[in-house]
């Protein structure tokens, strides 16, 4: 098949990531990128050797693109794929699709009135560890998935912080804890229970009082198949520990994933630190499986470059996607499920009440889903 001309919107940290994956994809003819600042669309463009712009019309008049890859702060998200739409080119959005669901809303609506895919950055689904429990839940395995629990304990100094001035301010970077690090695992969570029915949440600063924005937040949750599942995240914990999806079936076994050990990677700042792995797996007859696995794992990931690596395997299946016509391995429905999972625990804390699924955007207040609210 014919190479898609590709771009990317934003120039920051992350965007190398996805420039050094849409330049490495066969899939991919890495054509223009586009940025508000002239002085870092020129220097991005001259390191990959693609045209810059600065404005987006003239980007999408002149370049060519036919998918772009958006990069922008969390808030910006929307504007720039809904552009895109409208002139017919295919979205993959980095995480979360947006910060707000008005925006996932806004969102998908013109991609579905254009034609256009729109899908959502969540690379560690291809994680091979990530892909043994999807598919030991949909082999049957453990029986029914009744029991979830997603553990992230990590760690954001105040370099991180101050590395770009929208970081930890509600307006510019629509959250914390939930908005940037933890929708990792939060789409791993629904794509392997589903459906969720209701949720009760808490969040709070604990120990960062230079940013307005929440380092740590709880949850529990109950999924319409009636499992039951409980979020712990949080940036409060100095080093960081690890991140980790673990599922429970109805016939005793569970499996589990740890997507993340010690310090997860800040793009552009830092590497992975260490090799995802199956950290927990009781399927009879494959307890012995867990050793040679965590092996074959850390063999693995010695030979890549892990961070460049999963991003260019969502590159391929989104530019795969539009070649076959297929949906890719995340949509932006189920991008919107992470953001109703942070948005109900907003909420959750400001009504003190538990909040039912599926969210509907708020339309009549402007708290921001309960962020502008000081939790007590």
């Amino acid at each position: 098949m014919n190479q898609i001309k590709t771009g990317i919107i934003g120039c920051g940290k992350v965007a190398h990531l996805h420039a050094a994956a849409l330049r490495d994809a066969p899939e991919s003819a890495f054509t223009a990128v586009c940025s508000r600042s002239r002085d870092r669309a020129r220097a991005f463009a001259e390191r990959y050797r693609v045209a810059a712009f600065t404005d987006l019309d003239e980007f999408f008049d002149r370049s060519g693109v036919e998918a772009v890859i958006v990069c922008t702060p969390h808030p910006a998200h929307a504007a720039a794929a809904i552009r895109a739409a409208r002139a017919g080119v295919h979205v993959l959005v980095e995480k979360p699709l947006a910060a707000s669901l008005a925006d996932c809303d806004a969102m998908i609506d013109a991609a579905e009135q254009a034609a256009i895919k729109l899908g959502v950055v969540s690379q560690r689904r291809f994680y091979a560890p990530v892909q043994r429990v999807k598919k030991a839940i949909d082999d049957g395995k453990i029986g029914r998935p009744v029991l979830a629990q997603v553990t992230m304990l990590g760690w954001r100094d105040e370099t991180y912080y101050q590395s770009d001035p929208w970081r930890g301010r509600w307006r510019a970077e629509g959250g914390g804890v939930l908005v940037n690090q933890a929708p990792h695992q939060l789409d791993l969570l629904q794509w392997f229970l589903g459906p969720i029915e209701e949720l009760f949440g808490y969040w709070a600063n604990l120990n960062h009082p230079t940013i307005e924005v929440e380092d740590t937040a709880i949850a529990v949750l109950r999924f319409r198949s009636g499992a039951l599942g409980a979020i712990l995240a949080s940036n409060a914990q100095n080093p960081a520990l690890y991140g980790r999806v673990h599922v429970h079936g109805a016939n005793g076994a569970s499996i589990g994933v740890q997507t993340d050990g010690g310090a997860m990677f800040v793009a552009g700042m830092s590497d992975i630190a260490e090799p995802p792995i199956n950290d927990l797996w009781t399927v009879p007859r494959e307890e012995h499986c867990l050793e040679k696995w965590q092996q074959e794992d850390a063999d693995f990931f010695g030979t890549i470059q892990a961070t460049e690596y999963y991003h260019k395997l969502q590159a391929q299946d989104f530019l795969q996607a539009i070649q076959q016509d297929r949906d890719p391995l995340v949509t932006a429905s189920q991008g919107r499920v992470t953001v109703e999972i942070f948005t109900a625990i907003y909420r959750a804390q400001r009504d003190k009440a538990p909040v039912r699924f599926p969210l509907s955007a708020e339309t009549d207040r402007d708290d921001y889903d309960g962020r502008y609210i000081t939790p007590p």
